[in-house]
């Protein structure tokens, strides 16, 4: 990774991009992008798209989301505290003592995530945190206090949490689910372009918003685009870490390569070709097996108006939705490089049908 590609991951990856509140952090992105790509789509909702060859017939997408998650004040007590709710899949057991960021007209309003001592809690009897009873202190003596600083029912809210180099191999953040995919294909339009790659299709590198809560940016935008072809990039769980079952959740690990999913939105014959090209290349990967739908974006592609011809290319991460999400930065490098050698061999006009 070179000083570009670091100042790029570390702006983008300490912004906030709250589902629903993506702005700032797609701005950054388009910008990283913008020499690139020859065009660029803003959808009402957000969702950034980086088109090369816009006019081809041709469609083949690349696509991460963009949005991370977070809270929304929900009540405010006469006294001056705040009660919450979810934005996305966040975790109330990680709240306790976290610092957090408010998002109002009138800026920024710190905070933190209170919580009784540990010497007034009896040991038998201990409540767990739950939505129920954690709450934010702004340092306001009351309701009218808190409302004069700008912060009202619907105020969004993060995690104050930075990127940081874990030893030598990790990085470390909030919100590294899927920004760090933002960033990976991202790369694939910056390699592409540097190395003068000439793509006999029209590519659309997808920056999707609103996946947190149930993908819909992915879903908007592939009714849009229409694409023939769409690889999709986001985290699945590192289950070497503690406290996994991987009877369960499989047998995924960082830094042993990108894990290739299988499951009913996953299109097999794009598999296949993703497979063989990885094992041309000599790019390490993981298997995982889904039930039934993914989680991912890849679900609304592969289901969109007649169907699109839809993979998964995932970077195992550890402690999902925590502020400590890490991965290793040889499967980010190992993402990228899928992606960037699969589309170098997609022909215009394959038709991915298992029976012709």
């Amino acid at each position: 990774m070179d000083k570009k590609s670091k100042k790029f991951l570390f702006d983008y990856l300490n912004n906030s991009s709250p589902t629903g509140f993506e702005a700032s952090g797609q701005q950054i992105w388009l910008d990283y992008i913008r020499p690139y790509i020859d065009s660029h789509i803003i959808d009402v909702y957000g969702t950034a798209v980086g088109v090369i060859n816009p006019k081809a017939q041709y469609k083949v997408v690349i696509e991460a989301h963009a949005d991370e998650i977070s809270w929304f004040v929900n009540y405010i007590t006469e006294e001056g505290y705040i009660y919450v709710r979810r934005n996305g899949g966040s975790d109330h057991q990680i709240a306790p003592s976290m610092r957090v960021n408010i998002y109002t007209e009138k800026g920024i309003v710190k905070g933190v995530f209170g919580w009784p001592a540990i010497h007034v809690r009896d040991a038998g009897k201990e409540e767990a945190p739950s939505l129920k009873n954690i709450f934010i202190d702004i340092g306001a003596e009351s309701k009218k206090e808190v409302e004069a600083m700008g912060v009202h029912v619907g105020c969004v809210i993060t995690f104050v949490d930075e990127l940081m180099e874990l030893n030598k191999n990790y990085l470390t953040g909030r919100a590294l689910d899927n920004r760090m995919g933002g960033f990976m294909i991202a790369e694939v339009a910056r390699r592409l372009s540097e190395n003068k790659k000439k793509l006999p299709f029209g590519l659309y590198i997808v920056n999707a918003v609103q996946e947190e809560i149930g993908l819909r940016g992915a879903e908007m935008i592939s009714r849009r685009i229409k694409p023939d072809l769409a690889i999709c990039t986001d985290v699945t769980h590192d289950t070497g870490s503690p406290m996994y079952n991987k009877k369960e959740s499989g047998n995924m690990k960082c830094g042993l390569g990108p894990v290739l999913c299988y499951g009913p939105a996953v299109q097999n014959n794009v598999l296949k070709m993703i497979i063989q090209v990885a094992e041309k290349k000599k790019i390490p990967f993981q298997r995982q097996a889904v039930s039934r739908s993914t989680g991912t974006d890849t679900d609304s592609f592969a289901y969109s108006a007649e169907g699109v011809a839809s993979a998964l290319i995932s970077l195992p991460l550890k402690y999902m939705h925590t502020t400590v999400e890490t991965v290793h930065k040889e499967d980010v490098e190992n993402v990228i490089n899928l992606i960037y050698e699969v589309l170098l061999q997609v022909k215009p006009g394959h038709d991915f049908r298992y029976i012709k």
